[in-house]
């Protein structure tokens, strides 16, 4: 789930009014989605939540009313110039909380970073570095996530959802003839992960051309095939 910040930011047809909402008004929109999405969370299914941890604090709290707590998961992202009075803000908090023990978990493996130059790894694993050759266990703290900034990787002028988020989220916990539910789909990156892994996809947003786009998207990438 990847809903608006609060941030004045414009999205489609949308007015920058509309995403600039009193706290507290915007805070009960949000607690009124995530109820329902908790109501239809199936046991053992998962709930992510991608937003600024000033409003992730507050979400987590909430959610972990009836939802259990997996993972605070940090996305290190340079983005913009600093606040007045305020540390340089370099990244996004994606909360994973399931509805009890997950029915589905899978901790993926990452390639070890290499340098561009040498093609070396840029850390000493010492005598390890055979374990490591087949990837790495993925962690909570994700720093090689690049925002989706230049107009060529871009499906419209709004900001987009980083793909490696939700193929990486999916590949967590999806699986493929799962559900998957966005009630935020803005371009439809996610709702094309889930696509393309072979899940069952309910999805919807305020916007009628992201929905366009999304449609577009899927009917151009086929699902991937079953291993």
């Amino acid at each position: 789930m990847d809903p608006p910040f609060n941030l004045g930011k414009r999205y489609g047809s949308q007015s920058p009014a509309k995403d600039r909402r009193q706290p507290t008004d915007y805070e009960s929109s949000i607690r009124l989605i995530l109820d329902e999405a908790v109501r239809v969370l199936a046991p053992g299914g998962a709930l992510y939540l991608y937003h600024i941890p000033e409003w992730a604090v507050r979400f987590a709290s909430y959610l972990m009313r009836e939802l259990s707590f997996r993972h605070w998961i940090t996305v290190s992202m340079k983005n913009g110039f600093p606040p007045p009075g305020r540390l340089y803000p370099a990244h996004y908090a994606l909360l994973y909380m399931t509805a009890g023990s997950p029915k589905w978990f899978v901790r993926p493996k990452i390639p070890a970073p290499r340098c561009r130059h040498c093609d070396g790894y840029v850390r000493d694993y010492g005598g390890y570095t055979q374990y490591i050759e087949a990837g790495l266990n993925l962690s909570d703290i994700w720093d090689d996530v690049s925002p989706v900034r230049h107009k060529a990787n871009k499906h419209r002028t709004a900001n987009e959802l980083p793909p490696l988020i939700a193929e990486r989220v999916l590949g967590v916990s999806g699986f493929a003839g799962g559900i998957f539910l966005d009630p935020f789909m803005g371009s439809g990156t996610a709702v094309l992960a889930a696509h393309r892994k072979g899940m069952r996809v309910i999805a919807c947003d305020i916007e009628a051309e992201n929905t366009r786009i999304a449609a577009k998207r899927i009917a151009q990438n086929p699902k991937e095939e079953p291993a």
